[in-house]
């Protein structure tokens, strides 16, 4: 597949068009954190977004686009693990569009059950795979697909909550930003190159879900063959898709994450924030403390948190073993 490249204006023009139905998230710092780590840190909040999660930005600029266009469609089908299902299902009902969602079985509950208190149906599948390959059934009958990241459309929305942290005067050394299938990170690329060009962006993902970190060693993309077992839920994709990676392969550098650390990362953020961080979100901070171990001077640093949607068994699985006692520290 060819990437025709974004232009990162398109960017600019989502952060205009979306503007008036989401909530202009947070920019949170923790002075005790920048104390202990030596560096200055700020966090861009999305959880406290519309639906809890950056994902409803992505959403809503594809179809508030498509309605400029005059080409809303009647519905919408969307396959996810939960944050873009419930993106897609707001969307949907506020533009009063009928939407389908696909969500695989060990999908969180409480994004499932928020999925479908927004008006969407949702059809639970075995697995993502079962999810994804289902699509076809509601696209040949004329439903829209609303892809959760293999979209200029979405890939341009997600961008606007760097784009809006960088619009505020802010001048980081680095951004970082957690891989799924790729599109919130591409995003924020597009949003650094349009705002602070000069600024590198670095990714990370679950080394037990790094099917983007394979597919940089490799140069081409690789595709799991099941949902990864990762507590971040939010990044079990199969795989990033040509477009995304197209963006992935320009970042500065990608950082693969073990399970302990994106607990103690998460456990870490919620007690210092005081706000709900959900583990996915704790990737990129873990990403963060890697690269600063190895920074001698100060650095500021803007670590992107995709958002706050957090099941009961994960809370339980993030808690059973306290990670407080030890803070975190690069030297």
């Amino acid at each position: 597949m060819r990437v025709e490249p974004l232009c990162p204006d398109a960017v600019a023009q989502a952060a205009s068009r979306i503007r008036p139905y989401i909530t202009q998230t947070p920019l949170l710092k923790s002075g005790l954190l920048d104390g202990w780590l030596g560096h200055h840190i700020v966090f861009k909040v999305e959880g406290l977004q519309k639906i809890g999660a950056f994902k409803v930005r992505g959403a809503l600029n594809t179809l508030l686009a498509l309605k400029e266009q005059r080409r809303l469609p009647e519905q919408v089908v969307a396959f996810s693990s939960g944050n873009h299902a419930q993106a897609v299902a707001y969307a949907a009902r506020l533009l009063d569009v009928r939407a389908t969602v696909l969500i695989p079985r060990d999908a969180s509950a409480v994004k499932r059950q928020a999925t479908e208190a927004y008006g969407a149906r949702v059809i639970v599948t075995d697995d993502r795979n079962e999810a994804e390959s289902r699509i076809n059934e509601f696209t040949t009958k004329g439903a829209f697909l609303l892809h959760p990241y293999d979209s200029d459309s979405v890939i341009a929305g997600q961008g606007t909550a760097c784009y809006e942290a960088l619009q505020t005067g802010l001048k980081p050394d680095a951004i970082f930003a957690t891989c799924g299938g790729g599109g919130w990170l591409s995003g924020t690329f597009l949003a650094a190159g349009l705002s602070a060009p000069e600024t590198p962006v670095f990714g990370a993902e679950p080394k037990q879900a790094n099917d983007a970190a394979q597919s940089l060693r490799r140069g081409e993309i690789v595709h799991l063959t099941e949902s990864p077992d990762t507590i971040a839920d939010g990044a079990r994709t199969l795989s990033v898709s040509a477009r995304t990676f197209h963006y992935l392969r320009q970042l500065a550098g990608f950082y693969e994450i073990d399970e302990r650390d994106i607990v103690y990362w998460t456990q870490w953020l919620i007690h210092l924030l005081k706000t709900t961080v959900e583990p996915t979100s704790a990737v990129a901070m873990a990403g963060a403390f890697e690269w600063l171990k190895h920074e001698p001077e100060p650095r500021n640093v803007l670590v992107m948190l995709s958002g706050g949607n957090i099941a009961a068994s994960t809370q339980a699985r993030v808690w059973a073993t306290d990670q407080l006692a030890t803070p975190p520290r690069v030297r």
